[in-house]
């Protein structure tokens, strides 16, 4: 709509802001392709800003979002990548500023590439293949190792070389299989399967060497991950350089940060396993050693103290406790025999003094009635009553004659 405005009647600077704004606010959503410039992410604040920039044409313009928009392509967006966004142009009218406010926000190329690989690590993660507890342990030293690589490539010669410099009896069985492009995947998942199956194969390492993120695309296949996840024996991961971080590092059992350092983590060191044992050796000798001398120590102590230097001493000494012990004893029966034998000699005289055998003796006797009580009162017996008197020779009967 045209202004009418002259020198005489000009718009004031806000009314042109707000009419600018208002013919902004009826354009619609757009698709605009820019590259992040500055990206400003305050915690537990819920919105982002960014500054979309155009190379081309060196213009800058700020774009607003809320943080569940950004956080969907967060793991694979940060400055400098190039995004394609769905927003609509808005007017802030007190500054005279235009943004862009966000509802969707894509990666370009390689950005969108790596989106899609975070969907799909994400959707295996929650699946459970990359649990730490699914992980099978390495042995110690295996029979035979699986390898898949290319034909003739530096990662082949890398693992055979260090491995076998590491431990010159280990036994590969290698499978050559394309490591880009459209046939690697299934080819190398086939060569995965075969060797799982044979059974003296302990440990399968998949390597090769480094590449951009195209070429290392196919160890990322949605089909490689599941049949490494489905393996009875343990895989080791070593693909690429230490960035690289393919898919197949997470579900294989063992990731390795080149194919020098897989070698290295599935094989032991003869060396070094020599030098261990060497080291435990000495260990075992210096432990026995302290065990002996310390029970010599003990055995010398103990042979040290009197009673295993003499033994009898002791013997001795309480036989003659014992010696003299029955000589007490003797003593004290015999004192005490002696003393109720003239206890009973005393007693014997008191009883023989005191008996009426002796009063008989001395001339007496002792007059009984009939009944056998002793006459004490001549009153007691009558005239002609017949009495026996007992003497000490014996007994005769009396008459009473009063």
């Amino acid at each position: 709509m045209a202004l009418n405005t002259s020198a005489e009647a000009p718009l004031p600077v806000g009314e042109v802001s707000r009419l600018i704004g208002g013919w902004i606010d009826r354009l619609g959503a757009v698709w605009v392709e820019g590259q992040i410039t500055q990206l400003s992410r305050r915690p537990g604040a819920g919105v982002v800003f960014l500054t979309l920039r155009d190379p081309s044409y060196d213009v800058s313009v700020g774009v607003t979002c809320y943080r569940q928009v950004f956080d969907a392509v967060a793991d694979v967006v940060s400055e400098g990548a190039r995004v394609v966004v769905h927003c609509k142009p808005e007017w802030y009218a007190p500054r005279g500023q235009l943004s862009l406010r966000a509802a969707e926000i894509k990666p370009v190329g390689v950005g969108e590439l790596l989106a899609r690989l975070e969907q799909l690590k994400k959707s295996l993660a929650r699946e459970g293949l990359f649990a730490p507890e699914r992980k099978k342990p390495l042995p110690f030293l295996p029979r035979l190792i699986g390898l898949v690589c290319g034909r003739a490539s530096a990662a082949e010669r890398d693992v055979l070389e260090n491995a076998r410099h590491r431990w010159p009896a280990v036994r590969f069985e290698v499978r050559n299989v394309p490591v880009q492009g459209v046939h690697a995947v299934p080819q190398v998942v086939q060569a995965v399967k075969e060797l799982d199956a044979v059974d003296d194969v302990d440990v399968i390492i998949v390597a090769r060497g480094g590449g951009s993120v195209e070429d290392l695309l196919p160890f990322s296949d949605e089909q490689l991950v599941r049949t490494v996840a489905a393996c009875r024996t343990p895989v080791v991961s070593a693909i690429g350089h230490e960035p690289d971080n393919p898919l197949l590092d997470h579900v294989a059992d063992l990731r390795a940060s080149t194919p020098t350092d897989a070698a290295k983590k599935v094989v032991p060191d003869v060396g070094e396993e020599h030098e261990r044992v060497r080291m435990l050796r000495d260990r075992a000798r210096r432990c026995v050693q302290a065990l002996l001398d310390r029970e010599e120590r003990g055995l010398a102590h103990a042979l040290a103290r009197p009673s295993v230097q003499d033994p009898h001493r002791m013997v001795d000494a309480r036989a003659e406790e014992v010696t003299a012990l029955l000589e007490r004893v003797r003593r004290s029966l015999r004192h005490r025999l002696d003393r109720a034998d003239s206890e009973l000699t005393h007693t014997h005289a008191r009883v023989v003094a005191l008996s009426p055998a002796a009063t008989l003796k001395r001339g007496y006797a002792v007059l009984q009635r009939a009944d056998g009580h002793a006459v004490r009162d001549p009153a007691g017996v009558e005239a002609g009553e017949v009495l026996r008197a007992r003497v000490s020779e014996g007994e005769f009967t009396v008459r009473v004659d009063v």
